[in-house]
This record gives structure tokens, sequence and C-alpha cells, in this order.
């Protein structure tokens, strides 16, 4: 039987989960106030829709593989940047850091693999971009630059300003996902000449993209106070909110109000923001890890048998 003091501690964190639970009920109430066209983003929406029929009419080919990844993608661009998800990224820095694992850890090589081979062909062909392309897809350079932008964009005076600038903050986040792209090229390129990492060396670069990215976490988990004014500070916070709800929206809500729309306290939301990015690195390079490890496997058993088929085994004398 349980003890007193077990079913007092079960009881206390039963409440406390109930507490929490009826929190992010309210705070999804709230979110009602701020109108259709803020939290649903229509003309995104219509702008993937318009992307995806380019993608029907004009891409040759593609394997049903290809198009799931290409839908999946849209739809997870949908959620983190045209959903509530992305008006809630304005509000909780842990539902910010969400956006950013989706957009840069999940996204890409799900777009890279979406396209059939043959368009990356012909688009290297140009000298033009090949050129640039490939030194700026050299392993080396690809890991550094992206974990290097990644980093600095999340160190405090930087981001509160990029998230307090329409413009700034659209390029910034372009700029982010394209790094994004370089770096992922080397470990899904789908050009079998173009492909630089050998198995072995893809786990290394998948190991060395998991260090890089634990400083910036650390910095976030670690600070010991709130380091992002765009979450505490109700001014900065409500030119943030100018970037996804129109100003005439704005215009009727308490600035001071910042915590009606958040369930945690804002240190404990940005540990939860740091901590989620590392998860869901973890997650994603775990995964591409194991397919990794499992193609270089697989190579490996191939060349050995096109070795044996080539040089057979002597056979005993009888």
């Amino acid at each position: 039987m349980f003890g007193g003091k077990n079913l007092k501690n079960g009881t206390q964190a039963l409440v406390g989960s109930l507490l929490k639970y009826n929190e992010v009920n309210i705070v999804l109430e709230n979110l009602s106030m701020f109108g259709f066209r803020a939290l649903w983003s229509p003309w995104f929406f219509l702008c993937l829709v318009a992307i995806a029929v380019l993608y029907f009419m004009f891409i040759k080919n593609p394997t049903k593989k290809q198009r799931i990844l290409f839908i999946t993608s849209l739809v997870s661009l949908y959620i983190v940047k045209g959903s509530p998800v992305d008006l809630l990224g304005h509000l909780n820095f842990s539902i910010h850091m969400i956006q950013m694992s989706v957009l840069y850890l999940i996204l890409p090589p799900l777009f890279l693999l979406s396209i059939p081979s043959g368009y990356y062909r012909k688009l290297l062909s140009i000298k033009a971009v090949s050129r640039p392309f490939l030194f700026l897809t050299k392993p080396l350079f690809a890991v550094l630059l992206f974990n290097g932008v990644f980093s600095i964009y999340h160190y405090p005076v930087i981001f509160d300003g990029i998230k307090t600038n329409t413009i700034l903050h659209a390029s910034v986040t372009i700029f982010i996902f394209i790094t994004a792209i370089i770096m992922w090229w080397p470990l899904v390129c789908p050009l079998p000449e173009y492909r630089k990492l050998s198995g072995l060396q893809k786990l290394a670069y998948i190991f060395a993209d998991g260090m890089l990215l634990t400083p910036a976490c650390a910095l976030i988990i670690f600070s010991g106070v709130p380091i992002y004014e765009t979450y505490t500070n109700p001014a900065a916070w409500a030119k943030a909110l100018e970037l996804c709800v129109p100003a005439s929206m704005l215009a009727n809500i308490d600035i001071n109000s910042v915590q009606m729309f958040s369930w945690l306290s804002p240190y404990d939301d940005q540990q939860l923001g740091g901590v989620i990015m590392k998860i869901m690195q973890e997650i994603s390079y775990g995964y591409t890890l194991g397919a990794v490890f499992y193609q270089w496997v697989r190579e490996e058993k191939r060349k050995e048998q096109q070795q044996t088929a080539i040089y057979p085994s002597p056979q005993p004398l009888k």
C-alpha cells in the first residue's frame, strides 16, 4: 500500500498537472482575441497551396515518396509559420524553439528529398550556380556556417533586434533556412557524383553538428535569468507582435499582460525552449544517424558481394 507521504506527493503532482492543464486552456482561449487573420494566416496558406499546384504541374515524374515528402514539408511549414503556433511563437520562447527545430532540422531534408535528382543535375550544370554551391556545401564549411549563424542569431541583443523588425526577421529566417539546406546537403545529396562524404564520414559530420549546436542551447538553458527582452519587456513584446498581428488589433491589447498568454514564468519558458531544441536536435540527428549507418552497412555488404562474384573463394579439392 502507498504510504501517507507518497499519497500526498502524488496528490500534489496531480493537482499541479490539472492546474497547468487549466492554464494552457486559458492561454488558448486568450488567443481568440487576435482574430482569424492573425491566427490562421490565410494569405500564407494560399501561397503554399499555389506552390503545391506548381509542383504537381511542373515537376515531372516525381515518385510517390517524393510527392508525400513535398506535401509533408508544406503542411509542416504551414503548421509552424501559418497556424496559431506562429502567434504562440511570438508569445512563448519554448514554442519559438519548436518552430526553429522544425524549420531547420526537419524541413530541409524533406524538401531536398522531395525534388527528383534530375532537376538538381540540370541546375548544377550551370557554372554560375555550381561553383558557389559546391564551395558552400563543402562539409566543414557547411556545418560551421549553419551552426555559427544559428548561434549568433540567438545572442540576446541580436535576437531581440531581429524579432522586432519585420523585414529583418523575414530575411534572417530565410537566410538561416538556406544555411540549413546547405548543412543538410552533404548528408542527403541525391546525386552520387556530388557526394563528398563516405558513410563513416557522415557519422562524424552528424556528431560534429550536434556538438556545435550545444553551446547555444547551454546559454539558453543555464543563463540563470531571462535573457530575451522580446518575451519579458512589454514594449519589445508588443513590437514583436506587430510581425503577425494587425496594428489595429494590438491597439486594443494591454501590453502589460504578457503572462496572460503563457503558462510558464519567462525563465522556465526559456529553459524549456533550450531543452526542446536540444531534444529535437537529438531526435532529428539520431534518426539521420540510424539511416546513414544502415545505408553504410548495406553499401559495404553490396561491395563484398560484388567482390565475391568477381573473385570467388577457391573450392576445396575433392
